[in-house]
């Protein structure tokens, strides 16, 4: 595009401008040449949203792009004649793929009911201003500086919502609005919708919905005439909700700059869509470093990594590097207790299930066990608490439909503390809660659980469900329910009493706050087993104190699902040690445990 043409008179554009208006081809906003601001745009924390409707000229509108500040993400909106645009600076900028959809908030009804278990109210604390960066975290968004809420965000304009539940105080989900008006001194009309969020563990449904509707109402309340958003064009699960609140589609378009953070938008696709989240999740992490990878086996999650002429051959996290005695270790349980319990590591009381009398003799010591196949992962065939001689041998007979040889374990109380250690330094630390559901006073469990298990399949590429299997119908028992049962409104009921990721459990990042005691325990345990990546798990009675049993250790620890701790790039950091930018090997090689 020549000099000229970027610069071509306004009186040309403002003309064109005025024959889109006279065809009712109008954009999301609107100039109004007797006062507003030109050039507007409105700083989010995240970014900056540019109202591309109200720059007369494409040069300034590329300029403004061109000068976003490293580790934001801008947006233009509203972009008259995007082509041009793009042909302006065509290494830098891109369309994004996404849709504008608009509320009619002239025709907006309100909900008639209010969805129980969590209430929608502003961010007003810097730990909410925390819960919605880690809500970011999760969803692979943009983190906003804690001091944006507080000291630079025009709160008149933006207006930053959280769903916090009732019972627990925990933030599930967020939504930022931008009111147009406010934000472009009334050179634009209308708001925008951005950054929902909702939590993977969030107990009730209907979040993001509540949050869609209480800014619609608040924008509404306010006079504006619609609410837009921009989707992804593929994400039919937000489409659809969105689109049964009443929002359609309109041909607007927005254009973002060339960065790491929008690469997955212009680089095409990433990663063979047949990989599962804890393959991908480092295939993507490699190739954004310039390391090839050949997928060898999707489905099995088999790939090799080369760089530098170095090749490694992997499945998920498992690698060349991990020993084939060290995976053997790990593969037999009763194996892994007495390797890490020679190493000084606690470990609860165990015997293996040889006969009935066997099993009395055990319970009778410990009163409350553990059944759990010698071998295998994922909490198959695994039964936790149980008390009772039949219930215990009903266990066993399931636990070796897995493994012929199963383990019975003294039952230690606590919380289920999983530490990610790689090269030997702990990387992630989060716990894991067991599956549970909320009641509502009309919905019976089985329904509770589907819709639960939907919500966590959802959130996790398929990888966490909960069975519908006698293990949850044992497990609910000693709630005292069964699955036609209808809970009252709020009573959370425990319907597993595993904390595994497949069997529906939920992760929290406990990175932060974990004692040094349980660092330490979870790196002698790597070290003796000699495995240089592996999950640790440890019964704690909370990650802030130093007391703890070990469980087990992982030889091919999910590193999805931990966010916002950087499983997948110190994984690849250990591969490739070259790989790594300088200051972040020197930090690596030279810090401690953590």
């Amino acid at each position: 595009m020549s000099e000229l043409e970027l610069n071509r008179p306004r009186r040309a554009y403002d003309h064109r401008l005025l024959r889109l208006r006279e065809h009712g081809l109008k954009p999301g906003i609107r100039l109004d040449e007797a006062g507003g601001d030109p050039d507007a745009s409105v700083d989010c924390g995240w970014g900056r949203l540019i109202f591309g409707d109200t720059f007369a000229e494409p040069k300034p509108l590329v300029e403004a792009l061109l000068a976003e500040v490293p580790g934001r993400r801008d947006i233009a909106i509203y972009v008259r004649d995007p082509h041009v645009l793009l042909a302006a600076a065509p290494q830098d900028l891109f369309l994004d793929p996404s849709h504008m959809f608009r509320l009619d908030l002239a025709t907006y009804r309100t909900a008639r009911n209010r969805r129980p278990g969590f209430t929608i109210r502003r961010a007003s604390s810097r730990a909410d201003a925390e819960a919605v960066n880690r809500l970011y975290a999760e969803r692979g968004m943009v983190p906003v500086p804690l001091d944006f809420f507080w000291s630079q965000m025009d709160a008149r304009t933006v207006t930053v919502l959280v769903a916090e539940e009732e019972e627990t105080g925990e933030i599930a989900g967020t939504a930022m609005g931008v009111d147009h008006e406010r934000a472009t001194d009334g050179a634009a009309s209308g708001a925008s919708l951005w950054c929902l969020a909702v939590s993977p563990k969030a107990k009730f449904p209907g979040v993001g919905e509540a949050l869609v509707r209480r800014l619609a109402e608040h924008f509404k309340g306010r006079g504006r005439p619609f609410m837009d958003l921009s989707v992804l064009h593929d994400n039919e699960q937000a489409i659809k909700l969105y689109e049964k609140l009443g929002f359609s589609r309109v041909p607007y378009f927005t254009v973002k700059k060339k960065n790491t953070i929008n690469e997955a938008l212009y680089a095409g696709p990433a990663v063979d869509t047949a990989l599962n989240p804890y393959a991908a999740i480092i295939v993507n992490e490699a190739r954004r470093r310039g390391i090839h990878a050949d997928i060898l086996d999707a489905e099995g999650g088999f790939f090799r990594l080369s760089y530098g002429g170095r090749q490694v051959k992997c499945r998920e996290s498992l690698s060349e590097f991990t020993s084939a005695v060290a995976m053997s270790i790990c593969d037999d349980k009763a194996a892994t207790r007495r390797v890490v319990e020679q190493a000084g590591i606690s470990v609860p009381a165990q015997a293996l299930a040889t006969d009935e009398e066997t099993v009395k003799a055990f319970l009778a010591a410990h009163g409350k066990v553990v059944v759990k196949p010698a071998r295998g992962e994922q909490g198959k065939g695994i039964a936790i608490g149980l008390t009772g001689l039949e219930e215990t041998m009903a266990a066993i007979a399931v636990a070796r439909n897995t493994c012929a040889d199963v383990l019975l374990e003294a039952c230690v109380e606590g919380m289920d503390l999983r530490l990610v250690v790689i090269d030997y330094k702990v990387v992630a630390a989060a716990i894991r809660k067991p599956a549970e559901v909320t009641g509502d006073g009309a919905t019976p469990i089985r329904d509770l659980i589907a819709a639960q298990s939907r919500r966590r399949a959802a959130a996790t590429g398929g990888e966490s469900r909960i069975p519908m299997d006698a293990e949850t119908e044992r497990c609910l028992a000693l709630e005292g329910y069964a699955l036609d049962d209808v809970p009252a409104a709020g009573v959370t009921v425990r319907v597993r009493r595993t904390a595994n990721l497949h069997t529906g459990g939920t992760i929290h990042d406990v990175t932060g706050e974990t004692h040094g005691a349980l660092i330490d325990a979870a790196v002698r345990a790597a070290k003796a087993i000699e495995i240089p990546v592996t999950g640790i798990d440890l019964m704690v009675k909370s990650p802030r104190e130093p007391e703890y049993h070990f469980i087990e250790a992982n030889e091919r620890p999910g590193l999805a699902n931990h966010e916002p701790q950087p499983t997948a790039e110190r994984f690849v950091d250990f591969l490739f040690p070259l790989s790594m930018p300088q200051p972040v090997r020197a930090a690596w090689r030279g810090g401690g445990d953590l």
